[in-house]
């Protein structure tokens, strides 16, 4: 029936939802973990004349991509999940003003929206700190042969290795200091919708109730005054971290 195929496709695309979440999760771990193991190879590298790259990362590399395949195929399919909510809304059998149903379907293409950018923005971050480690790994097996090599200059070698994790602490703390931000700004997106919940409410009120309107003004004020006061901060702390990390 038409109520049947409506809840079987509810409940592919739970399931589907459900499935996703824990992969993202796991992704965004095997992301961190790879950060922090580079940055543990890059200390080790920093008191050890051994090049040998490590298995470690040429592992998480492969779960890397192979979970990453995992995840575009679970978005195509709720992808596909979703179109067919779509046409069953819009089929002749269903009510084409039933605003469940319209509920349903944008809450569902909501949260695939959501999992689809989390997705892209932790690939995006895990391909530019990988490509920063084969850069500075580069740089590490260059001095390691410079060291080996020449037998002199080993006080600027030194110096240049000093500088060299300088640069490095640096990286992570504006490293740092960036998903700081991030977070903020997820947090106040994450209220900006929880508001933006309840100014609708409020305005359909104040449709109804003239005197409410003048209330709402007021709030709708003094959370714009509040976002540039939280961005001014934001902003001030981030260029004060960067004046720090290249002092």
């Amino acid at each position: 029936s038409i109520q049947g195929s409506g809840n079987y496709l509810r409940k592919q695309a739970r399931q589907l939802e459900n499935e996703l979440d824990l992969k993202l999760v796991s992704f965004s771990k095997l992301c961190t973990s790879y950060s922090h193991s580079s940055a543990r190879e890059g200390r080790r590298d920093r008191y050890s004349s051994d090049t040998t790259p490590l298995l470690n990362g040429s592992s998480q590399d492969r779960m890397f991509e192979t979970m990453a395949v995992e995840i575009e195929q679970l978005l195509g399919r709720l992808t596909g999940i979703n179109d067919k909510m779509a046409e069953y809304t819009n089929s002749a059998g269903v009510p084409s003003l039933n605003a469940a149903l319209m509920h349903t379907l944008q809450r569902h293409r909501d949260i695939l929206q959501d999992y689809t950018h989390e997705f892209h923005k932790t690939k995006t971050n895990f391909l530019a700190v990988r490509e920063r480690e084969n850069l500075l790994g580069s740089v590490r097996k260059d001095i390691e042969s410079y060291k080996s090599g020449s037998g002199v200059n080993n006080r600027r070698t030194e110096l240049f290795l000093k500088e060299h994790e300088h640069l490095r602490n640096s990286d992570r703390l504006i490293e740092e200091t960036i998903s700081i931000a991030m977070a903020t700004k997820e947090n106040m997106t994450s209220q900006r919708g929880i508001l933006k919940s309840i100014q609708s409410k409020m305005n359909t009120l104040a449709n109804r109730f003239p005197a409410v309107n003048n209330l709402i003004q007021r709030i709708n004020l003094r959370k714009r005054r509040d976002s540039l006061i939280l961005g001014g901060v934001i902003g001030i702390c981030t260029i004060l971290l960067l004046l720090y990390a290249f002092h």
